[in-house]
């Protein structure tokens, strides 16, 4: 087994995930089968009780971990399956720690950082990077391993004390550190400043790790007396030093590291050279270029509690971007809180009442991702009342689902009382309930959560088609509360379909509104296993409703094959979307 480690200096927020990503895409593009394992040093247990606005979203996976968004990112770059044991935190290896040593496995001994801390990590990281995680049989060739936080952390030093010790234990030819680091460039003299980096690495060396590859983050390309000066005073030879210098979006970054060597430079330090074929990221290129060039825009507005930290919506940011692209659509978000279209915003601030109708009167589409709480919930009501009533391409997901069940209740069925427990505990008319199997005194991973399947009951609706026909889908969840089953067959008689049901068909999962362009609710979380050459369905529904093209997609059964370019006369590149042996071109929407 080889290893790959990421860590960075300087600042937070270089993109040390996206890093990780881009260098397991090239080795799994150079034939090799690539793991990931992201180490986050907070004492949670899980990222699963953290506010959105401290840490992004919270990604789920398969199994129902609840773990950080960077895991979104492995999966959608390398098309891989993780577990929660892919993402290690503080609060994971210490619990395991004290219940060893509770059930007295210590034998009497003093339980310390060093060894027993350190020497969980490392078993954890050995255990977990042997597990295949892309549907094949075997351990993968290589596990790339991100180290979170800034090295100096007080809460990362146990981490970097066991990976000193790992890389040691493992051996030179199977162990490389890639140290992601800040060149910043000073607007005063414009001149690129490699002090930073310098104290980084001389930091991460007094620690016990010494990098082979620096990956420096700047706004443009380094200079060649940058890189000698790095090379001299960090004892990393020139050609090991890459720049990862701003790019219009992270699908280049790839190709930047392929196009600097980076991925030779890793596969020599690991004695690859002689296993590894030519990196090919044709697709990956080609898809690139077509999403450089859209120019005819789809506009979503995003109706949400979170609209501050564009990170907490990330995988459905990411969903509706690879609908797009699929479409060949450039995608504007239009961000809407949700408090804003209240009526209380308008007697208090009736300007940002006005913008926010007006942003979400000027969509194409409209989506209401998940969240918690009651801020923003008659908002986001109102949003929904309005794309059903107005014909507006329409998404709803989770608690997005579930107002959209209880605003039909309340246009419709005339239950101007009715509502979900969360808001209105002892609601005469509860649309919404609390599931039965949920826990009311534990927060922690106590939800219905990970993969579940759901049976479609209409064979011809729009979602079932956009599946391929299936009879029924897995897909991933993240909540505590329910339609209630009880409200069913009379919110059906008025024209509210629920046509996806789990296996005892008392669980409402997909909902759908009759004689409406495209008006769709999920209780499940479709985002989390979209990806750039696979579309999420659902999204890709709305985008090509939002673009007037929903029919072609049906008629191909929603199937979004490989992307290829074509080279035209002026040398621009033009993609095409292939569904079923059909080409539908760039233009107005998908033609035929």
């Amino acid at each position: 087994m080889k290893y790959v480690l990421v860590t960075g200096g300087v600042v937070s927020g270089l993109g040390k995930g996206v890093t990780a990503s881009s260098i397991g895409l090239l080795l799994q593009a150079c034939g090799l089968r690539v793991t990931s394992i992201k180490i986050d040093p907070y004492l949670n247990t899980d990222a699963g009780t953290m506010s959105p606005f401290e840490h992004g979203e919270v990604f789920v996976l398969d199994d129902g971990g609840e773990v950080d968004l960077d895991l979104g990112n492995y999966e959608r770059f390398l098309d891989s399956t993780l577990t929660r044991d892919n993402n290690l935190t503080t609060g994971k290896i210490y619990q395991s720690v004290i219940d060893k040593e509770r059930k007295g496995d210590y034998l009497g001994r003093t339980v310390q950082v060093v060894p027993h801390i350190t020497d969980a990590i490392q078993e954890w990281i050995e255990r977990v990077a042997n597990v295949p995680v892309d549907g094949k049989d075997g351990p993968p060739d290589v596990c790339v391993i991100e180290l979170g936080g800034t090295i100096g952390d007080i809460e990362s030093m146990p981490f970097i004390e066991a990976l000193g010790q790992f890389s040691y234990k493992v051996g030179p030819g199977n162990f490389c550190l890639v140290h992601v680091s800040l060149v910043p460039v000073l607007s005063v003299v414009g001149e690129q400043k490699t002090k930073p980096t310098q104290h980084s690495v001389r930091g991460l060396r007094s620690l016990g790790l010494t990098p082979n590859i620096l990956a420096c983050r700047s706004t443009k390309a380094l200079e060649d007396n940058v890189k000698t000066k790095l090379s001299q005073f960090c004892h990393v030879p020139e050609e090991n030093i890459v720049t990862l210098y701003d790019v219009p979006n992270i699908w280049h970054v790839p190709l930047l590291l392929r196009d600097q060597k980076a991925h030779e430079a890793i596969l020599k330090e690991l004695n690859l050279l002689g296993k590894a074929v030519e990196a090919d990221v044709t697709e990956w290129t080609a898809r690139t270029k077509i999403y450089d060039t859209l120019q005819d825009p789809v506009r979503i507005a995003m109706v949400g509690k979170y609209t501050g930290l564009t990170d907490s919506y990330l995988s459905v940011l990411k969903a509706l971007l690879h609908a797009s692209v699929a479409c060949h659509k450039k995608l504007v978000v239009d961000w809407v809180a949700a408090s804003d279209l209240e009526e209380i915003t308008a007697q208090e601030t009736p300007d940002v009442h006005k913008a926010a109708w007006d942003l979400l009167k000027g969509a194409d589409g409209i989506l209401v991702p998940g969240g918690f709480g009651d801020r923003g919930v008659q908002g986001k009501i109102l949003a929904t009342k309005y794309a059903r009533e107005n014909q507006v391409p329409f998404l709803g997901i989770c608690l997005g689902m579930q107002l959209a069940v209880v605003e039909f209740a309340r246009s419709i069925l005339g239950f101007e009382d009715a509502n979900s427990t969360e808001f209105e505990p002892e609601t005469p008319s509860p649309c919404v309930i609390f599931m039965p199997e949920g826990s009311t005194t534990h927060m922690g991973g106590t939800m219905r959560l990970g993969s579940r399947r759901t049976y479609f009951q209409v064979p011809d609706c729009k979602s079932a088609k956009l599946y391929g026909n299936a009879k029924f889908v897995d897909e991933r969840h993240r909540h505590r509360y329910e339609v209630n089953p009880d409200m069913i067959q009379e919110i059906e008689n008025a024209g509210l379909s629920f046509v996806g049901k789990d296996e005892t068909g008392r669980r409402m999962e997909i909902v759908e509104l009759q004689n409406h362009p495209y008006f769709v609710g999920v209780q499940f979380h479709p985002e989390f296993k979209s990806r750039p050459g696979k579309p999420s369905a659902l999204f890709l529904g709305l985008i090509a409703a939002a673009s007037g093209c929903l029919e072609a997609v049906l008629q191909a059964s929603g199937k979004v094959s490989k992307v290829s370019t074509t080279r035209v006369a002026n040398g621009a590149a033009t993609g095409k979307v292939y569904q079923n042996g059909n080409v539908y071109s760039n233009g107005n929407g998908l033609h035929h």
